[in-house]
């Protein structure tokens, strides 16, 4: 879930016909729906605009995740998993596609360094447009040289590429 802080900058005065015509561009193309979503989007706007300066709000969003390219996603890695000779167990697999897709958080490590964390793709912690994100991060990696490498280190390079292909192939990639 995005979360967003906004903060109230130095007052700038605005003229009425100003307020106006952002009232007008704001509420003509995003508006709440129905009536109380309708009043409730307006008295959002209506408070950000009484913050004093340096007086802050954080907003959080959700975009629902679409059960379908979910699934896609999903069979895409399974697939992937079953053609390649490197992994046996498919978390590892999913972990290692994670940091290769940079989908990850960085934290100090134990002799200094940083270490790459994983992040999740559940419903609850991933919103549609970052799963799309890491789908197409995830499918890039996939078609890299290392990859190809990794997953089957018997071919040679053009067979790891129509390899890799023929999968992303039949999931329209």
């Amino acid at each position: 879930m995005p979360e967003i802080t906004i903060v109230r900058q130095e007052a700038v005065q605005i003229s009425e016909q100003d307020a106006a015509v952002a009232r007008r561009v704001i509420f003509g193309i995003v508006d709440g729906l129905g009536e109380r979503g309708r009043s409730q989007w307006r008295r959002l706007w209506n408070r950000l605009l009484r913050l004093e300066p340096g007086e802050m709000v954080e907003i959080k969003t959700v975009q629902p995740r679409l059960g379908w390219y979910h699934r896609k996603h999903m069979a895409l890695e399974q697939a992937v998993f079953e053609t390649q000779e490197r992994f046996e167990d498919f978390e590892s697999f999913r972990t290692w596609l994670k940091v290769g897709a940079s989908f990850v958080d960085w934290y100090p490590g134990p002799k200094g360094g940083v270490i790459p964390v994983p992040r999740s793709i559940s419903y609850a912690n991933l919103e549609q447009g970052d799963m799309e994100q890491f789908h197409a991060d995830a499918v890039n990696f996939l078609r890299t040289e290392h990859a190809g490498a990794t997953l089957w280190k018997h071919l040679g390079p053009a067979q790891r590429i129509e390899m890799i292909e023929t999968v992303l192939r039949s999931f329209g990639e």
